[in-house]
């Protein structure tokens, strides 16, 4: 199945183009329906020269180590672009993509891509915008593994989540993309029980409620935990005294 324009629109590199350019690609574009749970792409799979872009529903990105292991890399959004090496390296897929929820998929020929970009080289500085980010949070979530305590890569994980999914406002932030312990645990690599655990120690910052509905109570508490200058416990003990205050100020 062909894309529409309108489906060609909503690609996050594609947002400034023209209809007659959208038109362009259209004969060139292919659009594929994954059911949940169907993988889109295994881990050393030869991918064809293509464009790959989300267009609804959502994909977990992961890698699996030797030991079975599995760690999280990402969850994509619509509009999000993904296997770089598709586009600009050896064809060869970086890691599993897995259909979170039913999904669709948009893939654009290679060739068709180049000859846009030629008129609109904005394309393509998004792309290589898009994939160094990419890199840079894999290089912080190696080095966070490293170094860094497990609740203080979780308060940063929170962060950067929140940032993908744009919450409404900053106070009482709810975030957009849903999450569960298990893709949170995988992501900054700590057990279920851990992550479960972790929440209950941030409940005064995060509120984490059944289906992964997560939201931010206290942005400058989490920033303090992420930059390991706050303890949970200090941030509790802080809102009770302010609690104790206000309802002193009452009576």
């Amino acid at each position: 199945m062909k894309a529409t324009v309108e489906q060609l629109a909503s690609i996050s590199v594609f947002t400034q183009l023209q209809l007659d350019q959208l038109a362009s690609l259209q004969p060139h574009t292919t659009v594929r329906t994954y059911q949940t749970g169907e993988i889109v792409s295994h881990e050393g799979d030869r991918l064809p020269s293509r464009l790959y872009a989300l267009i609804h529903g959502a994909l977990r990105v992961s890698k699996t180590a030797t030991s079975g292991k599995e760690t999280i890399l990402r969850t994509l959004a619509n509009g999000d672009i993904f296997a770089a090496p598709a586009l600009f390296g050896n064809g060869i897929a970086p890691a599993t993509v897995i259909a979170e929820s039913d999904a669709q998929v948009l893939m654009v020929d290679r060739e068709a891509l180049l000859a846009v970009i030629q008129t609109n080289p904005e394309i393509a500085l998004k792309m290589m915008a898009v994939f160094n980010q990419r890199l840079q949070q894999l290089h912080e979530m190696v080095h966070g593994l490293v170094s860094e305590r497990a609740i203080v890569r979780l308060a940063r994980f929170m962060q950067y989540s929140a940032g993908e999914s744009n919450p409404v406002s900053q106070q009482g932030a709810c975030l957009r993309l849903q999450l569960s312990h298990y893709e949170i645990a995988r992501s900054i690599g700590i057990t279920y029980e851990e992550c479960v655990r972790l929440f209950k120690q941030l409940h005064a910052v995060i509120s984490y409620k059944r289906g992964g509905k997560i939201t931010i109570l206290d942005w400058a508490g989490l920033d303090a935990i992420a930059h390991g200058t706050a303890e949970p416990e200090a941030i509790v003990a802080k809102q009770a005294d302010k609690l104790s205050a206000l309802n002193g100020k009452k009576h």
